[in-house]
């Protein structure tokens, strides 16, 4: 298989190579399905094992982007609704002629394993409760459901702690038990010429937790938000600093230099940008701006009631803007904040509910969410409670939209250990559990591309 970028796969070491840095991870007890078009690779799907006492598909890492899923307990009924499910995510793919199956387990193939009769696969026990026929049940399963779909499977492979197999090979010149090492996987050609275009694999989600707890953020830090969240008090609904706020935020965005530079934010700007993220209804602006554009995110403020009223008795004026933060080297806008979204497509002007879910705009700004993400982490560790709880919330549905859904959880859970009971982490956690997929991750066309279009 050749790319335009000259990605070649000469084997399954590739293949199974390129898994962990589709992820961003080495998955574990994960079934990872591949579409193929003709003899190019399509999109990736990363679900949790069957196991006992789960039920449906959750932990989904995305369709054209990546997603994790936990499957349902035993017995063959539910296998076959599990694999039905997993086929329905890769219909996704409209392009997609066949599949490529790949069973991550904690456990490895050895002399001792059950032979699967109908398809002469030698298949792993043990691994979490699942018996011996676990994995050849299931991937019987699979092959029907796929085969139905359109995408038959073209081959699959058992990965475990050590060793690898193909999970159709009876030949022991080589696929002896217990396979063959998993180094060959990790120091594959494909894995070295990604790790040189500046792919890594990193831990997986979840295994670290919020990285600065509230009582070790820098006071001062603390008090300048503070100081900033009194000036914005009385003005949540005012007009003006509405468009001050997405002001600020796109000249930020739009001056962020790229992604391989280094970046610092003056700490009063830092500290205005987190005392933004305090107030909900702004919060929800800039990722609509993000995403959708300037227009997006004033429409729903309109439509959320944001500008009706200002503070105080009806006689009084209203306030102005609070002072603008210090803003070097960020270049002026309108007060539209018109450079926003500039690069995505917009038919009519999409409401909130839409863009949150990914059904709209067509295609999303992926440039300028990923430069919001930059800036949110520099803004995570030294805010108040609320605003990291928002920082990370945010970044976490960044992470759903990409279609990853495992960091998109393990985010969430992070806002939850900062803020518990923080709303908009609990609803975004909500859909990730259910293993609902961002509209923009299912569609080809729209989804966020970690390597470019046509990387393998």
């Amino acid at each position: 298989m050749t790319a335009p970028e000259h990605l070649k796969i000469t084997g399954p070491e590739d293949i199974l190579g390129y898994i962990p840095h589709s992820l961003g991870y080495w998955p574990r007890n994960s079934l990872v399905a591949m579409t193929m078009q003709g003899k190019r690779l399509g999109a990736t799907l990363r679900v949790d094992l069957p196991g006992p006492g789960s039920d449906g598909v959750t932990g989904v890492t995305g369709v054209t982007g990546v997603t994790g899923v936990p499957g349902p307990p035993g017995g063959i009924a539910r296998v076959a609704g599990f694999a039905r499910t997993v086929a329905t995510y890769l219909e996704a793919d409209d392009k997609a002629d066949g599949t490529l199956l790949a069973f991550f387990t904690d456990t490895d193939t050895d002399t001792d394993t059950d032979t699967d009769a109908g398809t002469g696969t030698r298949m792993e026990g043990g691994g979490g409760g699942r018996g011996a026929g676990a994995c050849a049940d299931l991937l019987a399963e699979l092959e029907l459901a796929l085969a139905d779909a359109g995408m038959p499977v073209r081959d699959a492979w058992l990965i475990g702690a050590q060793f690898w197999r193909n999970a159709y090979c009876t030949d022991p010149s080589c696929c002896a038990p217990p396979g063959r090492p998993v180094e060959e996987i990790r120091n594959s050609r494909l894995n070295a010429e990604m790790v040189f275009r500046g792919s890594s694999v990193g831990a997986a989600p979840g295994t670290l937790r919020a990285g600065c707890s509230p009582q070790r953020a820098d006071r001062a830090a603390l008090e300048a938000e503070q100081g900033w969240a009194q000036e914005f008090s009385g003005r949540r609904k005012d007009r003006t600093q509405f468009h001050q706020v997405l002001e600020v935020w796109t000249r930020v965005l739009g001056g962020l230099p790229g992604r391989d530079r280094s970046v610092e934010l003056d700490p009063a700007l830092a500290s205005y940008l987190r005392a933004t993220l305090a107030v909900q209804a702004w919060r929800d602006a800039v990722l609509v701006m993000a995403a959708a554009g300037p227009a997006a995110a004033e429409r729903g403020a309109e439509e959320f009631g944001l500008f009706d009223g200002v503070a105080g008795p009806p006689a009084a004026a209203p306030r102005p803007a609070a002072p603008l933060p210090p803003l070097a080297g960020f270049p002026s806008v309108t007060p539209s904040g018109g450079a926003a979204g500039a690069g995505c497509e917009v038919r009519g002007v999409p409401g909130y509910g839409e863009v949150l879910l990914g059904l709209a705009p067509p295609v999303p700004d992926w440039a300028l969410m990923g430069r919001l993400e930059r800036i949110l982490v520099l803004l995570d560790g030294d805010g108040g409670d609320e605003s990291r709880a928002a920082g990370l919330a945010a970044r976490g549905w960044i992470e759903w939209c990409r279609g990853k859904g495992s960091f998109a959880a393990a985010l969430f859970q992070q806002a939850a250990d900062v803020r518990p009971g923080y709303r908009l982490a609990e609803l975004l956690a909500e859909l990730a559990r259910r293993g609902t997929i961002c509209g923009w991750a299912a569609r080809r066309d729209a989804a966020w591309q970690k390597f470019g279009p046509d990387a393998a």
